[in-house]
């Protein structure tokens, strides 16, 4: 990602919570804000590339597709939506029920264009918020938040980091973080772009100072898919697509040994879930052509 523009990533992620959110029928995340992230000619934008990415996607289904709407539905399918989708509910599904067993405050790592704040309003107020993002990706977000003017909630605090670079926790800490506080850590979309030290180095940081019980739930893809000749070719597509646009994927898990390397950094791995089970709980019985993407887990734990 090029330091002075938002994440490419960030965008497209956002502008398929957008078109999910106003095209299908049954949702399975309904992001109902994030379209007016967008205005007119970026949506524009978007449709127009985004139809035309699919016959790199899927060039055999392409040769029967006959209109560019068809084209860009048939990317949504075939793309990275059904993973944020899924894994925004999965998250906020967790964060739901731990807030009733005394989270206070969420933190979203890689927050990209999330809309938690202004969409959540049942929750906010129960919640301290950190968004924690790229500063070139943040800035892009509260610009056009400013120039929809929504008025960000004061529970709501901006955390301007490069994961590679800077502190986490004591950026969290100097904006009003509570060490002594449940915390939920959503770290969604970013684990399979960075190296692995930089990965395990936030997550010792996090064990280290956040208080015992606190939560992290992140997505990761497993190691197969970066071996070639194992790799989904929806995932080895969607890894050429990030090559191309300067964020390129290049890290993966075992989940056999996740729990294990979780105990060393200071977590009790609690749920990792497979692509069967994120089949079963969020795509099961669909007709619209969304499924579960192959290799993806999503894990939950806590800081012992």
């Amino acid at each position: 990602m090029a330091s002075s523009q938002p994440s490419a990533t960030a965008l497209i992620s956002a502008y398929g919570r957008a078109y999910h959110a106003t095209h299908a029928q049954e949702k399975i995340f309904d992001d109902y804000l994030a379209d007016k992230l967008f205005t007119d000619e970026q949506r524009a934008f978007f449709a127009e590339n985004l139809a035309r990415a699919f016959a790199f996607f899927d060039p055999e289904g392409a040769a029967d597709v006959t209109t560019p709407e068809e084209a860009l539905a048939r990317f949504m399918q075939n793309s990275s939506l059904p993973i944020t989708l899924s894994r925004a509910r999965y998250v906020e599904e967790i964060l739901t029920r731990e807030i009733e067993k005394g989270v206070t405050q969420y933190v979203i790592l890689g927050a990209g264009l999330d809309t938690f704040a202004f969409r959540r309003s049942d929750l906010m107020p129960r919640l301290k918020l950190f968004e924690v993002d790229h500063p070139a990706t943040q800035n892009y977000k509260r610009a056009r938040i400013q120039e929809l003017g929504w008025q960000a909630p004061p529970q709501l605090h901006w955390v301007a980091l490069d994961f590679a670079q800077g502190n986490l926790m004591s950026a969290l800490e100097s904006i009003g973080y509570d060490s002594r506080a449940r915390t939920l850590f959503s770290w969604l979309g970013v684990t399979y772009y960075l190296p692995r030290a930089v990965i395990d180095a936030t997550l010792r940081e996090i064990a280290a100072r956040a208080c015992a019980d606190s939560i992290l739930i992140f997505d990761y893809f497993d190691a197969d898919a970066f071996i070639p000749e194992r790799t989904a070719p929806r995932v080895a597509k969607m890894q050429a697509a990030t090559r191309q646009s300067g964020e390129p994927m290049q890290t993966g898990f075992d989940p056999a040994t996740l729990g294990a390397e979780l105990d060393a950094l200071g977590f009790a791995l609690q749920e990792n879930s497979s692509p069967a089970d994120i089949q079963a709980s969020y795509f099961r019985g669909r007709a619209d052509g969304y499924s579960a993407c192959e290799h993806l887990y999503f894990a939950r734990a806590r800081v012992k």
